[in-house]
């Protein structure tokens, strides 16, 4: 039996080479453009709720609604990717945030909140959605780039997300051109920066890395007869599993941990008597942190090892958590010292645990175990954002910090056993 739709694809490429520079190109573009289109939920949400209710009461609701929005996008695209490809899974989910985007333009014209929190949930598809896009530039990578692949996706969102939160002041100025309320402005980028992604996937995206990846390995398995097809799935299934789950754990501890520090540090701050100004410049610091050093992050993960920058990762969370718990409280430097560790850990163990999943997930369900795990990374991101603020509020900020730090090394007992089962 053939397979040609997936063969299909590949028809005018020569290599898997050649289709593999290609795919990076197209989600580098796609990734710029969508890394614009993430900023309007994070510089303008909560204000945009807190304006329209006339109270700070539900003002966090916005990223808990983008957040349960993103886990359930990342099932849905997910299991898109699975039976479709990724060119139709990526550009569905970034279709609906844009639909999302119009959907909150709409409510703050209206002035209708419950159409915003509705509209807010759709548009979390688009932060699924382009968190996602790093597996789709690892689908034909050779296994020994796949990390650097990742990372290639990854960086690329640094220069949208950089960009858009500094538009935020004219795109609110142009909607109150359009009649549109200011804070709503953000909201137009967004829209445009998901549809346009959407659409550069739609029509440059050829061939479909996944489906060439299956096309491929299923003529290699054709020419192939040296083991019985009973025991290549015995052994496929066990390195599954165990990938999975660890590949999946070191996710979503480092979100965990980075999310419960970084949401706090701004309020740890504000009760030291910084102003917004240097809150920011911790932030941003924290953010370039993130996603900058991905390219060098692949390079070492490729050269090293998974696991050993795994446990690198775990490290330098520990590391992060002692600094922001015993930084003065007076000190930016120190505090931007912290966050720029947090981001560099969290960096480590996603580009490390990406790696994972991608080598020991059979093509045949990686898309959806993908999708899978991106759920529980967004909702240990919401878990470690809400835990956040009880702990500070029953303890301190160093407290929740050394906390983190201490969580994070959960990694090496973790990556040690599986370096020792290998």
């Amino acid at each position: 039996m053939t397979s040609t739709g997936p063969a299909a694809t590949t028809g005018h490429i020569s290599t898997p080479e050649q289709a593999q520079r290609r795919v990076l190109r197209v989600l580098v573009a796609s990734q710029v453009l969508s890394g614009a289109g993430l900023a309007a939920g994070v510089t303008v949400g909560a204000l945009l709720a807190q304006d329209m209710l006339g109270s700070t009461g539900l003002a966090g609701l916005p990223s808990a609604l983008i957040t349960g929005g993103s886990a359930l996008a990342a099932v849905a695209v997910g299991r898109v990717s699975q039976a479709r490809g990724r060119r139709t899974g990526l550009a569905t989910g970034y279709l609906t945030g844009a639909i999302g985007s119009a959907g909150v333009i709409t409510a703050a014209v209206l002035s209708n909140p419950v159409l915003l929190f509705i509209a807010l949930f759709v548009y979390g598809a688009g932060t699924a959605t382009n968190l996602q896009a790093r597996y789709a530039g690892a689908d034909l990578a050779a296994p020994g780039h796949r990390a650097r692949a990742v990372s290639t996706v990854l960086v690329a969102t640094t220069f949208g997300g950089v960009a858009g939160p500094n538009l935020a002041a004219p795109t609110g100025t142009f909607a109150e051109h359009l009649g549109i309320p200011n804070l709503a402005g953000p909201f137009i980028l967004s829209g445009t920066a998901y549809a346009l992604a959407a659409l550069v996937l739609a029509l440059r995206l050829r061939p479909d890395p996944l489906l060439m990846a299956r096309a491929l390995a299923e003529a290699e398995d054709a020419g192939t007869t040296t083991r019985p097809a009973a025991d290549a799935t015995d052994v496929t299934g066990v390195e599954s599993r165990g990938g999975v789950v660890l590949g999946a754990l070191v996710m979503i501890l480092t979100q965990l941990v980075m999310v419960a520090i970084m949401t706090m540090t701004p309020v740890h701050m504000h009760d030291h008597g910084h102003g917004t100004a240097a809150s920011g410049l911790v932030i941003a610091v924290h953010i370039g942190a993130m996603y900058l050093p991905s390219p060098i992050t692949g390079w070492l993960v490729d050269r090293y090892g998974r696991m050993t920058i795994a446990a690198a990762s775990g490290i330098t969370l520990l590391a992060a958590g002692v600094l922001a718990a015993t930084a003065p409280g007076d000190s930016v430097a120190l505090l931007a010292l912290a966050l720029a560790l947090l981001g560099l850990g969290w960096n480590l163990g996603l580009v490390s645990g990406t790696a994972i999943i991608t080598d020991t997930v059979p093509l045949a369900t990686r898309a959806r175990t993908q999708g899978l795990v991106d759920v529980s990374i967004a909702v240990a991101g919401a878990t470690g954002g809400l835990a956040s603020g009880v702990m500070v509020d029953a303890t301190s900020y160093p407290a929740l910090a050394l906390t983190g730090g201490v969580l994070s090394l959960a990694l090496l007992p973790a990556t040690a056993a599986t370096a020792y089962r290998r």
